[in-house]
């Protein structure tokens, strides 16, 4: 590739690709290709001027290697890449936005007078059918006053006025056009699938590979509480699938063999083997695209109440309109109520407002899937915290493995993180990693393993059975016991740390002690929501009594409870709703699931447990709990930039009748100020919510 170095400082680099016009196919490729490579850490490319931005890590002469080897016509971005990406729908909107402002300003200077007549005459058709369809339909609505108003002014030869008029319409139609598909996009997006290992199945083993190592034909082991990574068909196994994410309804479903599943949707319980069937994601996309255009979770209460409040204020304007001529028997001042209306505003800014709220919240590294979440926020004054993986770091770390048996502590870690790989939980993950860093491998040595939610997990070694979990689980559930020569250790536990115990033909062999660390930022973060308008924070956790009170005295929480079940979380939710609050929950494991299901506001950490991720309203990055501040001044924002636009739509408006009528404004000039109002506030709408230091 042939370029020029037009900017540069340490680690960032800004080039000009020397070529002729670039495409967005081209664009996305180079940014796809560039993305890709380990020293580049961010990269944007504008297909209007052929730059891009570059940050990257590392010597620059590996980046300028890599700059002068692409070539478009060596890589071959994935499709949906290239369909899915959204650069060219801006492309196109930009356009269509230039061509109207040229043709309506072009038009006007250099049209003759009886031609540009005869044009906008025609140009009002289309308003004007509009019109008549809604009195066909017996509806007095927006569309019936955008008629009246084009038609009178068409009717007096006012054929400037008819053309702005019709001109800001169709600017305030582009907008809202373009921000509503730039935003299902972004959001289809951020919720399509991001596959990176999945469960191989070979000659009867599961092997750990990458999913972009998967083709058609291979058959993927899908355990509970994981996502089905690719569409296909039940080859295996039997298990009840979450279908939520595409079709809406949340009740789960029953596979066996020979039925089909698709990517994206949850096993909640059992185990599935799935025969691939197609390994893109573009398919996926497009359901998710379709479920947020058919659906109303896009539409916020408020939303919808300014869509109805607009269709209702049109016949008090057009009484107005009608008063106004009767009164002053002026045709003028009537005509400027008529060419006034706060219907127009309200239809437009407020959807504008809510998603650019989601759009915003978006580039926050947060993921929401409708407008009412956000509302729900805003107004919510409970928050319910799980502990595990939300309250403390994203990453335990296994401190001590004490051995209670014949195996050595090696040994039981090995058994340990052979049982605990499969199931997807900041507990689990630890063990894993411990494994890893002790350097021992732990192949596949047991036979089918089992997962009881919020309890452990049970499998069969050598024909002994296999227990690893909550002492509850191990101890009263499955019958396990210590051997009395071990019965001092154990009560000589360390209490400091979280406790996994793993039995075998139903004695304990070993205790595995994790270290579960606060998250620095969770007292101030609680205490900075209460600020925000948070009544009452909550914790609910598995754990013990005692190990959640010192949580507790810790961050600073007005309730907390110990030893809970996923029902009892749900049931908590449930309650706090009866009594009239606004709930948000927020956790990251499978127990959550039905939680986050029943608050008003079910937000997820982005690298919990998928089925969590799936069933959540919102997702937010696992790295810093300061991003629950930011979604809740984002929410808080946005309904107030509602309330403002209320009041501003309804001062201007009405200011603007009243000078009309007092024969101060012509109908053309308050046209022109009405049309300018509406699309400086549905400018305004479109605005961050939030200045960059607040994020």
């Amino acid at each position: 590739m042939r370029y020029s170095i037009k900017h540069e400082i340490k680690g960032r680099l800004r080039i000009h690709v020397i070529q002729g016009r670039m495409t967005s196919a081209e664009a996305d490729t180079l940014s796809w290709y560039l993305d890709r490579q380990e020293n580049i850490t961010d990269v944007k490319v504008y297909e209007r001027t052929s730059d891009a931005v570059i940050c990257y890590t590392g010597e620059r002469a590996s980046l300028i290697h890599i700059l002068k080897n692409f070539r478009y016509e060596e890589v071959k971005a994935p499709e949906n890449v290239i369909r899915n990406s959204g650069r060219a729908l801006n492309f196109a909107y930009k356009e269509k936005l230039i061509t109207k402002a040229l043709l309506h300003y072009g038009c006007r200077l250099l049209m003759p007078r009886p031609l540009r007549g005869g044009f906008v005459v025609f140009r009002s058709l289309k308003y004007l059918a509009a019109g008549f369809h809604c009195i066909r339909r017996g509806k007095i609505e927006v569309p019936l006053l955008d008629a009246a108003a084009i038609g009178v002014s068409v009717l007096r030869r006012d054929f400037n006025t008819a053309g702005s008029v019709m001109f800001l319409l169709g600017v305030g139609e582009l907008l809202e056009e373009w921000t509503h598909k730039k935003s299902v996009g972004d959001l289809a997006r951020s919720m399509s699938l991001n596959i990176k290992k999945v469960w191989l199945k070979r000659d009867g083993q599961e092997i750990l590979v990458k999913g972009d190592q998967i083709r058609k034909g291979d058959v993927v082991t899908v355990h509970m509480g994981n996502v089905i990574p690719f569409d296909g068909e039940v080859s295996g196994g039997e298990g009840m699938v979450n279908q939520v994410s595409l079709t809406g309804e949340a009740m789960p479903v029953r596979r066996v063999q020979g039925q089909t599943v698709y990517a994206g949707t949850v096993v909640e319980e059992g185990e599935l083997d799935v025969l691939v069937k197609a390994v893109s994601g573009s398919t996926r996309f497009e359901k998710i695209v379709a479920m947020i255009e058919d659906s109303e979770k896009l539409k916020s209460s408020m939303e919808s109440r300014a869509e109805h409040l607009a269709d209702r204020l049109v016949p008090y304007t057009l009484l107005g309109t009608a008063a106004a001529g009767l009164l002053t028997r002026n045709a003028a001042k009537a005509l400027s109520v008529l060419m006034v209306d706060f219907s127009c505003a309200l239809k437009l800014a407020m959807p504008l407002t809510v998603l650019s709220a989601i759009r915003e919240a978006g580039t926050c590294g947060i993921t929401v899937k409708g407008g009412k979440f956000l509302e729900a926020v805003a107004e919510a004054d409970t928050v319910v915290f799980d502990k595990t993986g939300t309250l403390t770091k994203a990453k335990p770390t296994v401190k001590k493995v004490l051995s209670f048996g014949d195996y050595p502590e090696e040994e039981c870690l090995r058994i340990a993180a052979c049982l605990e790989e499969h199931f997807p939980h900041s507990m689990a993950k630890a063990v894993v990693d411990a494994a890893k860093k002790r350097k021992l491998a732990h192949e596949e040595m047991h036979s089918r393993v089992e997962y009881i939610v919020a309890h452990g997990i049970s499998s069969y070694i050598d024909e002994k059975k296999v227990v690893i979990g909550s002492s509850h689980f191990v101890f009263e559930d499955e019958g396990c016991r210590v051997r009395p020569e071990y019965q001092e250790k154990y009560e000589a536990l360390p209490e400091e740390y979280s406790h996994l115990y793993l039995a075998m033909d139903r004695e304990l062999i070993a205790v595995i002690c994790i270290e579960d660390p606060l998250r620095e930022e969770a007292a101030d973060m609680i205490q900075a929501l209460k600020e925000e308008g948070i009544k009452k924070a909550v914790m609910m956790t598995g754990d013990s009594e005692k190990t959640a009170a010192a949580v507790a005295h810790c961050i600073g929480v007005d309730e907390y409870y110990a030893e809970v079940l996923p029902e009892e979380k749900a049931g908590f939710v449930e309650k706090e709703k009866r009594l009239g609050h606004k709930v948000i929950m927020i956790g990251d494991g499978i127990n959550d699931s039905p939680a986050l299901s029943a608050a008003d506001a079910g937000i997820a950490i982005s690298d919990g447990a998928e089925i969590a991720r799936e069933i959540a309203d919102i997702t937010i990055a696992a790295e810093d709990l300061g991003e629950l501040l930011i979604l809740k001044r984002l929410a808080n924002g946005m309904v107030k930039r509602i309330g403002k636009n209320y009041r501003g739509i309804i001062a201007i408006n009405a200011g603007l009748i009243l000078l009309g009528v007092a024969g101060l404004l012509q109908p053309t000039a308050s046209a022109l100020l009405h049309n300018t109002s509406t699309l400086l506030i549905s400018l305004r709408s479109m605005r961050n919510l939030l200045p960059e230091k607040s994020r």
